[in-house]
């Protein structure tokens, strides 16, 4: 075979795969993009294991759309508002790069309280319902005993949450978010580092949304099997949670 024809060949090749690397970019930045769940911060809604496809274009685009957030602008293109309740993916405020995923509680303007283990949006406590007492919610590590609510939300929409039954995060100073920005709480509410903690996550700016969590679509228990335990691996899928709507 010629040298000539050899390189041909490479560049035929080295042509396809760029192709295919910038049809990647383009659906990951620009349609959906997977996720792996690592924390238990949103028990019962998300567990540790579960795989899930977040939408990139309900919020429109930003660098943060894309892979390594290039700082090539700081606007938000085709920006749309996200909607209290929404499961959202975004970078974190600290360092701009750490995913995170919470619910959409607050929005810009209002403010955020917790007395007596209840949330006050605007000083008007929202409803929530127990329905499970005693529910073992993992916590790192740990399990923790706690209480199961549906919360309702000031638009309607209906979430399951978990409080810890002892030593529950009862009071907190009064938030007030700031404009263009949103407060997020995990759903394991004592499990959750989130914009309570105003050093570490905080008020979550509009340009670092990076999309809405529409889908689980794998789901396997990493405590029944791991990379030591790959004999475990069929008794770890969750088949119940496979393609399941968020």
């Amino acid at each position: 075979m010629s040298k000539k024809k050899i390189l041909n060949i490479i560049y035929d090749n080295t042509k396809t795969l760029f192709g295919a690397l910038i049809i990647a970019i383009l659906i990951r930045s620009l349609l959906f993009q997977p996720f792996y769940i690592p924390s238990s911060s949103m028990e019962p809604t998300l567990l540790v294991g579960d795989r899930i496809f977040v939408s990139k274009y309900p919020y429109g685009y930003s660098k943060h759309s894309f892979p390594f957030s290039p700082n090539i602008s700081n606007e938000r293109f085709f920006s749309k508002l996200p909607e209290r309740g929404d499961l959202v993916v975004f970078k974190t405020p600290a360092d701009n790069r750490t995913d995170y995923i919470k619910r959409l509680i607050g929005m810009p303007g209002e403010t955020i309280q917790f007395v007596n283990g209840d949330i006050l949006i605007n000083d008007k406590k929202i409803f929530r319902k127990k329905i499970e007492n005693s529910k073992l919610i993992r916590c790192g590590n740990f399990y923790l005993e706690t209480n199961t609510f549906i919360e309702i939300l000031p638009n309607g929409f209906k979430h399951v949450v978990a409080y810890k039954k002892k030593g529950s995060l009862q009071n907190t100073k009064k938030y007030k978010v700031p404009a263009n920005h949103y407060f997020l709480l995990g759903d394991n509410r004592d499990c959750s580092k989130d914009s309570r903690y105003l050093d570490s996550v905080g008020y979550v700016n509009n340009l670092n949304l990076v999309g809405e969590a529409k889908l689980i679509f794998f789901s396997n228990d990493t405590n029944i099997s791991s990379l030591w335990k790959f004999w475990n691996l069929g008794k770890s899928f969750r088949f119940d949670r496979i393609f399941k709507g968020l």
